[in-house]
């Protein structure tokens, strides 16, 4: 029996605007996404930064989201979850649908999923947020909506949700799947495999426009039969006043990390994917030769990292208590403090399609290093602004963290040369306003074809009356 508190309820249609008309410039506008804020992600606060920009110009913002706080509520009783229902938040109107979740329920879809049809598959991968409000809103929606903007991979329900919607109205489909191209060198990599499965290259082929990261990402979704007219390449930004102003001798005292120590910071949701075990791996042998570093840990923890901290913390006690903070979710006033406190930022993740704490860090005049794969091959210029390493290669990645430690000018000289990027490469009005222009001619277009189809069928009819 499925529990009453997953049971699928009525939303009521926003009120205001959506019903009394807009001007033929604002837009109407649908955002299907996986979780939405307070929850911590990438995706989820672009979005968020994304449906606060159109809500602002005056266009009506409708969020279709599940009531998911923390990642692992997709599939598991144990996760954290938000009242369900309808919210506002600075202009944009949040409709937060109750999970379905029961036990065995990934096994039951993972059967399910095997059944040939490809929407069906969507609906049902494993790792879906299953909302079944969301759904039948989707199909019965009364509100008149203009367009329909859908993320992110791989959690396909939702990106199902916001088809049903643009095709029942017959209004365009956008979406932004921040595809993750794991390692380059690896032709079956497993996290690029998760990514492009043959139902989620279908959604992608329903989109009537896709919107990509990185110049990697462009050449993937080609690589998936994309033509290059539907693919636009973004990119993402920052807001350096909300991420720099930290306090760096009040946050070292606080987490207990001395003045003259070498910091190494890590901000992510905590995992294998994230590169989170293979950062402290890397650390590892550097304590062992009794380099002083310090890692500093920040961000939810994934159930794999919890496993196999638990391993580490008792292979090397002494190591993970001295050494290592973690600190777990962060406030914004946090992540201020975090990257003040910060000497080097570490990212070794196979699963990123771009990297937004990589923008944070230059922010604050940090170098980055990371691994040679996804979007984040794209972003830093190796030995420019950052440092990168082969994919997976963890001794390689010590002996990049033990060279920075040691070299301080190639610290500054890294943070400077990415600092000085920011302003022109990485605007966040630049990146939301080509988004919306693009939604913007993508509904011109849609309703030029209506248009097209109506005086054609007027004309058919004439012929066939006089006939």
């Amino acid at each position: 029996m499925v529990p009453e508190t997953c049971l699928p309820r009525r939303y009521p249609a926003p009120q205001g605007r959506l019903h009394q008309g807009i001007k033929d410039d604002l837009m109407r506008l649908a955002h299907f996404i996986q979780r939405y804020p307070p929850a911590l992600g990438g995706s989820e606060a672009y979005f968020s930064r994304l449906s606060r920009y159109c809500a602002e110009r005056g266009d009506v913002v409708t969020v279709f989201t599940s009531n998911a706080l923390t990642l692992d509520a997709f599939w598991s009783n144990a996760g954290s979850c938000l009242p369900s229902g309808n919210e506002s938040d600075v202009g944009v109107t949040i409709r937060r649908y109750p999970l379905w979740r029961m036990r065995g329920r990934r096994w039951l879809l993972k059967a399910l999923s095997l059944a040939p049809h490809r929407l069906w598959q969507c609906l049902t991968l494993p790792c879906n947020p299953i909302s079944f409000g969301m759904w039948r809103d989707a199909g019965q929606e009364p509100c008149r909506f203009d367009a329909v903007h859908a993320s992110a991979f791989p959690y396909a329900f939702p990106i199902a949700c916001g088809w049903r919607l643009a095709r029942r109205l017959r209004i365009p489909l956008l979406v932004t799947p921040f595809l993750h191209l794991g390692n380059p060198d690896d032709p079956r990599d497993r996290t690029r495999r998760a990514f492009t499965t043959p139902a989620l290259r279908w959604l992608l082929s329903q989109a009537d426009a896709v919107f990509v990261q990185t110049p990697s990402e462009r050449a993937l979704a080609l690589a998936l039969g994309l033509p290059l007219g539907k693919i636009i390449l973004q990119g993402l930004g920052v807001e350096p006043r909300e991420c720099t102003g930290g306090d760096r001798t009040d946050a070292r005292r606080r987490w207990n990390l001395p003045d003259d120590a070498f910091v190494v910071g890590h901000l992510a949701n905590n995992s294998w994917e994230k590169g989170t075990n293979d950062l402290l791996e890397a650390v590892k042998p550097l304590w062992n030769k009794r380099c002083a570093i310090h890692v500093l840990l920040a961000g939810p923890e994934m159930p794999n990292f919890t496993h196999f901290w638990q391993g580490f913390e008792m292979r090397c006690p002494a190591f993970a208590q001295q050494w290592v903070r973690r600190l777990g979710p962060i406030t914004d006033s946090q992540k201020r403090d975090f990257f003040a406190s910060i000497d080097v930022f570490a990212l070794p993740s196979r699963s990123d399609s771009f990297g937004l704490v990589l923008l944070e860090a230059w922010a604050n005049g940090v170098p980055n290093v990371a691994y040679r794969a996804g979007g984040i091959a794209d972003v830093i210029r190796h030995d420019v602004d950052g440092l990168l390493v082969p994919c997976g290669q963890i001794d390689a990645l010590s002996n990049t963290l033990q060279h920075l430690c040691k070299d301080v000018d190639m610290r500054v000289r890294l943070g400077i040369h990415g600092k000085e990027r920011l302003p022109a490469d990485y605007c966040w009005d630049d990146k939301l306003e080509l988004v919306r222009q693009k939604i913007a001619s993508s509904r011109q277009q849609a309703t030029g074809r209506e248009e097209n189809a109506k005086k054609d069928f007027k004309s058919s009819t004439g012929v066939v009356n006089f006939l």
